[in-house]
């Protein structure tokens, strides 16, 4: 990104903090009396009006930036009636989720409602997944992603029609995911209304963010090859601390497998490593698990249910584990091949390639 691209989006970000404010009135209908409703602003997080309805209604009014992105919130319920605060009055109903206000607001509500049900059916199909037999999962997961798929065409389809205003920013997180790497500087290009919404300019920071501890985590990764593994330390599964280093570079090969309880690809691939430790393990292949779970009760019963009898180690600290750091791990499954000597000589080995590469070590 050239440095012209970001100092506009300093520019903006300053003039959005001292830029005009308008005044919200917001009616929200829709719920029982007693029904807790909040307004938030979606760049801060935080609650800038609150109440309950009665006698049917809730009026909250305020003043908030200009084309602040807020949203409406009842209690103990994930849907946001989102909105701009372009200075008209907004009712919400929230027995459907609609919104009467601007043409802009309810253009965005219109989208909005859509991509809700885009999802909806997406997660009844997950749902629904589960249940099949296995013979009939392959073809449904191919359905699943092509209606994924679907949902990140119609967030396209809404910045392309939208390249004039503001709306895009509602959705600049999802038209991010789904959008290749070389649309990112044009979807973020500041020529366009929706790109210097301060919105878009705190998830153009994160992605940047992301995508550079991405990167180093890749090099990290890549440049280990060929060099010593780095000790790290955690607890077994009863508390009791262990180094790195008392399995590996011991004398024996050792496939440091960094997986996780909640990870559905990592419990599909496993199979394929229990079957090379049992095929291996005499020959010299010893395997150390260093999880990415926060929960050591799945943690535990996971290691039961896939019948892994290898040593596990974690900390619990899910993605903040000390091992993600320590090897560049920010996805999983992931492995590294270590020789008897501790020199790291593969990586991300999986189905066909471990058991290629541990015949290839080890023999037949």
């Amino acid at each position: 990104m050239k440095k012209i691209l970001l100092l506009s989006a300093a520019i903006a970000v300053l003039s959005s903090c001292s830029g005009k404010q308008v005044k919200y009135n917001v009616c929200v209908t829709g719920a029982e009396d007693g029904t807790a409703v909040s307004l938030v602003d979606k760049l801060s997080g935080d609650v800038i009006a609150s109440g309950e309805i009665a006698g049917g209604e809730l009026n909250l009014s305020g003043k908030a930036d200009k084309n602040a992105l807020l949203y409406v919130q009842k209690a103990d319920s994930d849907w946001q009636t989102i909105f701009f605060a372009d200075g008209k009055d907004v009712a919400v109903d929230l027995e459907d989720n609609s919104l009467v206000g601007s043409e802009l607001n309810e253009k965005l509500t219109a989208y909005d409602l859509q991509a809700g049900e885009n999802y909806k059916d997406v997660l009844s199909d997950i749902a629904r997944y589960g249940e099949l037999p296995e013979e009939e999962q392959p073809a449904f997961a191919a359905v699943i992603n092509e209606k994924i798929e679907g949902i990140s065409a119609y967030y396209k389809q809404i910045l392309e029609e939208n390249r004039d205003n503001i709306i895009p920013a509602a959705f600049i997180s999802e038209i991010a995911e789904g959008a290749e790497e070389d649309e990112l500087d044009d979807i973020f290009n500041p020529k366009y209304p929706y790109a210097t919404h301060p919105y878009a300019l705190k998830v153009k920071k994160q992605l940047d963010e992301y995508n550079a501890k991405m990167a180093e985590a890749e090099a990290l990764k890549n440049g280990i090859i060929g060099k010593k593994f780095i000790d790290l330390e955690e607890p077994d599964v009863n508390g009791k601390m262990h180094k790195l280093s008392e399995y590996v570079g011991q004398g024996k090969w050792v496939l440091i497998d960094f997986w996780a309880s909640w990870c559905g690809p990592c419990r599909r691939e496993m199979p394929n490593v229990v079957e090379a430790y049992k095929k291996y393990h005499d020959k010299g292949l010893e395997i150390v698990g260093l999880s990415f779970d926060s929960d050591k009760e799945a943690w535990v019963k996971a290691i039961a249910d896939l019948e892994m009898p290898w040593i596990h180690l974690s900390d619990l600290k899910g993605w903040e584990t000390v091992a993600s750091d320590t090897y560049g791990v920010k996805a999983i499954p992931a492995s590294l091949l270590v020789d008897p000597e501790g020199t790291v000589v593969a990586r991300d080995l999986r189905g066909d390639a471990l058991g290629a590469k541990l015949a290839e070590v080890l023999g037949e």
